[in-house]
């Protein structure tokens, strides 16, 4: 048996709090990765410098490389836009930022990779609207320029679809892949989102996708109960992971596939619900 894919976890699935307790599940369940998104409760780009070696630290004891800064840029409403939809739920992770914080956490979040020597910033594109399109070239507007930043540091800029945003689905993702032809601008590719937002997923979604444009891939699974999604253990629920691990081993994908649990888990724990979830991705991740 062997692992066609490095794994990784956002640490706050475990545990937002307890980074030394969330590292060692990871380290416990194979991941040799992390994504820092809420730790010592707080979201990473509020942390200071002292608290952030601590991070360091810690992560290195546990054989964990820090890969993506999981900040919240453009996770916020787009001023003079259409009306934000309401029916989504607006899920924020330590902190409710506004459009006049973004340039302040983009130079925190460049910084914070560099102490942390991680080499992808996930970003977002803006509540979702109840007309995504009339918000997209002004979504593109914004991420061309923080590519462009990132780029001077030697940084990728990686847009998660994420079904609270204006970029929800594949065919949003791959409609902005063309129009930000950079080398340093990429997708985060989310299933379970795309799936979420009304799409199939996969095959479908997934194969309007220019593979070498997937930087990373979140992990997490559900059904849909109406139009709410009912979050589930990973290989359990609607998304075919077992058929998207194939076609992305067989189409040359080599990043990490990272756990973003969402899931509580049937105690209600959401430190319980990641390591079910963790060992049914290990489980999936390894060939026969």
């Amino acid at each position: 048996m062997s692992q066609r894919f490095p794994l990784a976890a956002i640490t706050d699935e475990f545990s937002p709090d307890d980074l030394e307790r969330a590292t060692a599940s990871m380290q416990e369940l194979g991941m040799t990765a992390a994504e820092l998104r809420v730790v010592f409760g707080k979201n990473i780009v509020d942390l200071s410098d002292e608290e952030l070696e601590r991070v360091r630290q810690i992560t290195a004891k546990h054989g964990l490389k820090v890969i993506s800064i999981a900040s919240p840029l453009l996770k916020c409403t787009l001023p003079d836009a259409p009306p934000i939809d309401t029916k989504i739920q607006h899920d924020v992770f330590g902190q409710q930022h506004t459009i006049a914080d973004q340039p302040r956490i983009a130079e925190r979040a460049f910084a914070v990779a560099k102490l942390l020597g991680a080499k992808i910033i996930r970003v977002f594109s803006y509540w979702r609207t109840v007309d995504p399109d009339a918000c997209f070239d002004r979504v593109v507007v914004a991420l061309r320029a923080l590519t462009e930043q990132a780029a001077q540091h030697g940084l990728i800029i990686a847009i998660e679809n994420e079904h609270a945003c204006n970029i929800a689905t594949a065919a949003e993702s791959a409609r902005l892949l063309k129009a930000i032809d950079h080398p340093n601008f990429k997708v985060i590719w989310d299933p379970a989102n795309a799936y979420v937002s009304g799409e199939h997923a996969y095959p479908d979604g997934y194969r309007l996708l220019p593979v070498d444009r997937i930087v990373h891939v979140h992990a997490k699974d559900c059904t849909m109960a109406g139009h709410n999604p009912v979050w589930g253990a990973i290989g359990e629920g609607d998304v075919n992971w077992k058929a998207q691990l194939q076609s992305l081993e067989s189409d040359g994908y080599k990043g990490y596939i990272s756990l973003e649990t969402h899931w509580k888990g049937p105690h209600r724990d959401k430190h319980e619900a990641s390591m079910i979830c963790g060992r049914n991705l290990k489980a999936l991740v390894m060939a026969g």
